[in-house]
Parts: structure tokens; C-alpha cells; sequence
């Protein structure tokens, strides 16, 4: 572990019985101060990692450091020491939001003398200021996020973990929360997040793809969606769909073809003139085209490309540029 680290973790597994590899010999390190995130599908490992990060479970085998301290042999270090907000906080919703602040207060253990500030402090940054007395139960969700949120960080830890704190929450609601957390990264916390919505993974500066508990790809968004895929990638009119598909994943010069919205996003091996072979290729085989234009890629393009690569045993870790 390097001074600059916040968090390293060498070949971290974890098993659940003899037959589920929940885990699969994971590798990082997250520097400080910077947002690390964990993208991935339901099943992916994204919260088991996250809670062997915070001395919850156990690895089965592997080293790591969370804050200087070890995963394997000081977890209640860990816990003292960091933040966590897990989709599932638990809010006490007969309690005021008052009432819940100085009831994590004294979990943290908050210094008496401190609490009344802290409190304060968290109000003020949550947003919650006039909402002190309102039962947290009467809350929305976003409000209730936001409590979750202070309720995690009174203790003021350097590290925060949180582990899908956005699901099922609206977008406007998810914006804010994230104007929260770019607010604490500039006072110099460190934020490790678990989330499978890709505008969320944009704001990472540093963003692992999890599948099928292994890491798959790790970079800068801006180098997994410029790198992620070598050849063009095409947007695609064209009736029937379905036929249309099958004809592009038949053919060599068209790595793979998936329903994107509306349309088709077609990933073609080379950067030639793709578009038109696209849809020479189609109109040969009786499709009608509306249209084919080449795109930039998304987030979401170089996650499909990755994990079907992964898939077919096609690709080594992907590890992009600098961010």
C-alpha cells in the first residue's frame, strides 16, 4: 500500500459454501481522494466486495488495507474508521431526523461536546435545515437518502463506502446525492461506490467493471468508452429487427449486434467505410433501412462489449489510460 492509497486489495476472494465463488481473486487499489466505482449487474460480487471492504464479511483468501488498516485482521478498525451506506441504511422512521442524528452519533461515538455540532454540520450539508423535527418516516426518499447519507459520515471518516445508495430513487433526487458526494471529495474524502446505473458510473474518476465476481475492465470512464471498443460502432434502423441482428452476428465483419433503444448498435471490426457496408449487407439480405450512421460509444456500449467478450473468452483485464 502506497502513501497515495486509500484502499488495495491483492487476489480477494470470497465463497459462500463449496459451490458459489461470489468473489473471484479481485485486484485494485483506490487512490485518496478520488471516487472509485464498482460497476456491475445484480450478482455481480459489487456488495460482497464492498462488505469484506468494510470488515463485515470476511474474505475467504486474499491481503487488502482499508485505511492503513488490515481486511483480515483488524476489521473492527475499519469499521471505526470509515463510513458505510448500504441500500438498506437503517433509518429509524418513528424518530425525528434529529432524533436519528444523535442516535449515529453515539454509534460513531461522536464526542459529546462535538455531537450538537456535527449535527448541525450535517443538516446544513444534507440539506435538511427546517426538516430537524419532521419524523423520518413522513421523509421521501431522496430526504430519506440524504439522512442516510450525514447519518454515515457524523464521525467524519476519510473513507466512504456506499453500496447502491441510489437504487429506487428518482433521477432528480439521484443528481443531488451526487452534488453531495463531489462536495465531500473536494474536503479530501474518499468515496468507494457500488452502482449498476451508468450516469452514476460517469462521475467516477476511476470505474471497475464487475462480472460474475471478476473485475473485467478498469479505467477512466472517458478511456473505457474511447478504448473499450476497437473497431466502429454503428446505429441502426432497419426492419425487422430481429432479422436484422442475426444477419449483422453472422457476418466476420461485424463483431455483435444488440437492440439499443429504437434502434441496433452494431459493433464492426474495423474503421472503414462500415456504414455502408452495414447497409449493402442488410438491403442484400431483404432488410428495409431507415438508416446507419457511426457513433461515439457509450458507457453502456463498452459494458455490453466487455462482458460479452468475457463471455466468449475473448479478453484479458482492460485496463485504459490515465483519467
Amino acid at each position: 500500500m502506497t502513501e497515495n492509497d486509500a484502499v488495495w486489495v491483492k487476489n480477494l476472494t470470497k465463497r459462500f459454501g463449496k459451490d458459489f465463488l461470489a468473489v473471484d481473486g479481485i485486484s485494485f487499489r483506490v487512490e485518496r481522494s478520488a471516487i472509485y466505482g464498482f460497476l456491475g449487474p445484480n450478482g455481480a460480487g459489487k456488495s460482497t466486495t464492498i462488505r469484506m471492504l468494510c470488515g463485515i464479511l470476511l474474505p475467504t483468501s486474499g491481503r487488502g488495507e482499508v485505511g492503513g488498516f488490515d481486511i483480515m485482521k483488524q476489521s473492527d478498525k475499519i469499521k471505526e474508521n470509515i463510513g458505510y451506506m448500504s441500500q438498506k441504511f437503517s433509518l429509524y422512521d418513528d424518530l425525528s431526523v434529529r432524533q436519528n442524528l444523535e442516535f449515529y452519533a453515539g454509534i460513531y461515538r461522536v464526542p459529546r461536546k462535538k455531537r450538537a455540532q456535527r449535527i448541525a454540520e450535517t443538516v446544513e450539508m444534507a440539506g435538511l435545515r427546517g426538516l430537524e423535527d419532521n419524523l423520518t418516516g413522513a421523509l421521501s426518499g431522496g430526504w430519506k437518502q440524504r439522512l442516510a447519507l450525514g447519518a454515515s459520515i457524523l464521525h467524519e471518516p476519510s473513507i466512504l463506502f456506499l453500496d447502491e445508495p441510489t437504487a429506487g430513487v428518482d433521477p432528480i433526487s439521484r443528481r443531488k446525492f451526487w452534488d453531495l458526494i463531489h462536495d465531500m471529495k473536494k474536503k479530501g474524502v474518499t468515496v468507494f461506490v457500488t452502482t449498476h446505473y451508468m450516469d452514476e458510473a460517469e462521475h467516477c474518476d476511476t470505474l471497475s467493471l464487475i462480472s460474475a465476481g471478476q473485475i473485467i475492465a478498469s479505467a477512466s470512464p472517458r478511456a473505457l468508452k474511447s478504448d473499450a471498443i476497437s473497431g466502429a460502432l454503428l446505429n441502426v434502423s432497419a426492419e425487422p429487427m430481429g432479422e436484422a441482428i442475426k444477419i449483422f452476428n453472422a457476418s466476420p465483419a461485424f463483431e455483435s449486434a444488440q437492440i439499443f433503444g429504437s434502434a441496433i448498435h452494431v459493433t464492426a471490426r474495423d474503421q472503414g467505410d462500415v456504414a455502408a457496408a452495414a447497409r449493402t449487407l442488410l438491403e442484400s439480405k431483404g432488410c428495409r433501412v431507415q438508416g446507419v450512421e457511426i457513433i461515439r460509444p457509450s458507457l453502456e456500449d463498452a459494458f455490453i462489449t466487455l462482458i460479452q467478450k468475457q463471455t466468449r473468452g475473448e479478453m484479458d483485464r482492460f485496463d485504459g489510460g490515465a483519467k
